[in-house]
């Protein structure tokens, strides 16, 4: 496996990220919507790679979108091939991402992880009240991507309630990057 940048000039790439997000993400229902994505991500002021395999088969995808005076980027989006999720491919492409961010003089990667399926405490519920006790005591009840951001050393730094509808959050981390 090999991690390269996500160039307009191969439409393979192009077409298969696109089908990642269409097969990942519901906000993705068909292809053409998908490809106007990736070919977004494609951009100057934007961070955008793969991880390809032996036979040129696209594992994960992942697009730095700068923010703030180029201070901090966002992470839109991260995704893997399902058949491949817990190899490791997330890790390397965030990792890989973190390097270029800091080599840009970026200080903070940021990203959201949606709560759209009762995956944690803070689902299904107002967290109105007391919104800092309830990001306090999060627990994830079913594989919400916050825990695996955590291992790699992001932070919540807070949640927007309702951003997918009443009791569906989304959960906030930042990264501080350096790069040696």
């Amino acid at each position: 496996m090999k991690i390269i940048p996500l160039l307009s000039k191969n439409k393979n790439y192009i077409k298969q990220c696109a089908m990642l997000l269409k097969t990942n993400f519901k906000d993705f229902y068909n292809i053409e919507i998908a490809k106007k994505a990736v070919f977004n991500s494609i951009d100057e002021r934007k961070i955008s790679i793969i991880a390809v395999d032996e036979n040129n088969n696209v594992l994960g995808w992942i697009c730095g979108v700068e923010e703030y005076n180029a201070h901090v980027w966002e992470i839109q989006p991260l995704v893997i091939r399902k058949e491949n999720q817990g190899n490791g491919i997330g890790k390397l492409l965030i990792g890989e991402l973190e390097k270029l961010v800091a080599l840009r003089g970026g200080i903070t990667i940021i990203l959201g992880t949606q709560d759209e399926g009762n995956s944690t405490s803070l689902s299904g519920k107002d967290i109105y009240t007391d919104i800092f006790k309830q990001i306090e005591n999060i627990k994830n009840l079913n594989h919400n991507t916050y825990e695996f951001c955590l291992k790699l050393g992001y932070k919540i730094v807070g949640v927007i309630p309702d951003s997918n509808g009443f009791g569906k959050p989304d959960i906030l981390m930042a990264k501080r990057v350096t790069y040696n």
